[in-house]
């Protein structure tokens, strides 16, 4: 086959799912399956890895992206004879242009769920633009079975058209000595109480208000003195949360790092004790997964596609349901045989997911697609 693919997200969104997603794939089916040729339209730097006898690397400046998806992107395709062009990033931007089939990676439907949650620019165009790739698509990947439902739900196509192919974490994320890792915390970031975990972002949608919230209720009936340490980029509603550990009088306890190196994960995720995901809509989850994948016991919610990826791999909880929410947390902190026996499962549940398996199933996609 000659597969080109729209890579320019794997840079463009670096650090995010969609990120992760595009440059996963890339560099696993051009690892497995020398027998296509990929035309890979690239933006940044970093194309040194995938420059192989199969590829071609095509430099597609992000000033001029709407020229380059309009215009360019399909005549090159024509001029190639190029037999499949798969688009990771929700298919926004595509060309009415093109003649060869199509593959779109659609993660969520989020503007269409939680439209409060998204941008006013991004929702506008994402609504105006989702029907016309739905329907002009040979075929279409999601990442779980919720997101497929979600599709279906808003668009009455063949369901046929839609194949999932969950996400799965990177091999840097796997169990690491917890001493040293604590040690490099403490070292790095001055946190010396063993601590609850959250990494995921701050919009309203990933619900952090209410695990600031269920903390501060429980932090005193705790076997020892915890932080909270929450992980991520000071943008959203982080400036809120600060102001609400600060008036219910927990801000002591609670640590916002900021940013973080991706290497300095698989510490944080090691070091802590649990890992706290209550999030009220995903259309996969990584974190969750990440956090497994280093036997750390795992809190998530019960909604939209998080139990696909957690699985019986952790505690599975209501995330509208205060008191719930914190007798879970209390219950795993204080009683270690839980955390050790969510161990063992948090490790069985993650090895069902990998970037090979994903890959395969992604080939398998273009080889269905191709000989409809």
């Amino acid at each position: 086959m000659k597969i080109a693919i729209d890579a320019r997200g794997a840079n463009w969104y670096n650090g995010t799912g969609i990120g992760t997603y595009t440059s996963k794939i890339l560099k696993y089916i051009i690892k497995n399956h020398k027998e296509n040729f990929y035309h890979i339209y690239w933006s940044g730097s970093n194309y040194n890895k995938l420059q192989q006898e199969n590829t071609k690397i095509i430099m597609a400046s992000k000033r001029q992206h709407r020229f380059f998806e309009q215009y360019y992107f399909p005549v090159n395709l024509r001029k190639e004879n190029v037999d499949i062009y798969h688009i990771p990033q929700n298919g926004i931007g595509i060309s009415e242009n093109i003649g060869c089939k199509k593959v779109v990676t659609i993660h969520d439907l989020i503007p269409y769920i939680l439209p409060e949650t998204v941008g006013k620019g991004y929702l506008s165009k994402f609504l105006k633009e989702m029907p016309k790739i739905i329907n002009s698509v040979d075929g279409i990947i999601t990442v779980s079975n919720c997101s497929k439902k979600d599709i279906l739900k808003f668009f009455p196509i063949n369901e046929d058209k839609i194949f999932v192919t969950p996400l799965a974490a990177d091999k840097k994320y796997k169990p690491l000595d917890k001493d040293k890792c604590k040690y490099k915390i403490h070292l790095n970031y001055n946190i010396e109480n063993p601590f609850i975990l959250y990494i995921g972002g701050f919009s309203p949608r990933k619900n952090v208000y209410s695990l600031i919230t269920a903390f501060s209720k429980i932090h005193k009936k705790l076997d020892r003195n915890y932080d909270l340490v929450i992980v991520g980029s000071n943008k959203d509603d982080s400036d809120i949360l600060k102001n609400l550990s600060i008036d219910l009088n927990i801000d002591k306890n609670i640590k916002f790092t900021g940013f973080i190196e991706e290497k300095m994960m698989p510490i944080f995720y090691n070091a802590c004790d649990i890992f706290i995901y209550p999030s009220l809509y995903e259309g996969f989850g990584l974190p969750p997964l990440e956090a497994m994948s280093c036997g750390t016991p795992v809190i998530a919610s019960n909604i939209s596609s998080i139990p696909e990826v957690v699985g019986d791999g952790g505690i599975l909880i209501n995330p509208f349901d205060m008191e719930n929410f914190m007798y879970s947390i209390e219950a795993l902190i204080n009683d270690i045989n839980i955390r050790k026996d969510l161990t063992s499962k948090a490790l069985r549940q993650a090895d069902k997911f990998s970037w090979e398996k994903t890959s395969e199933e992604t080939i398998e996609v273009y080889k269905k697609v191709l000989n409809r």
